[in-house]
């Protein structure tokens, strides 16, 4: 059974085996987004975007887009490098406002 689950996703290496393993945490890391904002919201009992969600969003996006990029799915390579960019952006912003607060 395991065999024929490998061969379907079309796992016939060790390194396939290992970027498979690095799409699943990578798709691990940007679902762990989603429990941390719900969790800070549900504690501030408002809609809460923590710096933790953009974290996990680059973390996440970058193995996911390293993985698209080994599996050559163009779709997964597009979402993800436009995604990034907008995480990385949304940091910026929220430092940028920090450093302005504490001047």
């Amino acid at each position: 059974m395991m065999q024929s689950l490998l061969e379907y996703f079309n796992i016939t290496s060790t390194r396939d085996l290992i970027w498979l393993a690095v799409g699943l945490t990578a798709q691990l890391a940007f679902s762990m987004r989603f429990l941390v904002q719900w969790i800070s919201s549900e504690k501030a009992r408002k809609s809460v975007m923590p710096i933790a969600f953009w974290w996990f969003s680059i973390c996440g996006g970058m193995l996911l887009l390293a993985y698209g990029i080994y599996r050559g799915e163009p779709v997964i390579i597009l979402g993800q490098t436009f995604g990034i960019v907008v995480y990385f952006r949304n940091l910026w912003l929220i430092y940028a406002e920090r450093r302005r607060a504490t001047v």
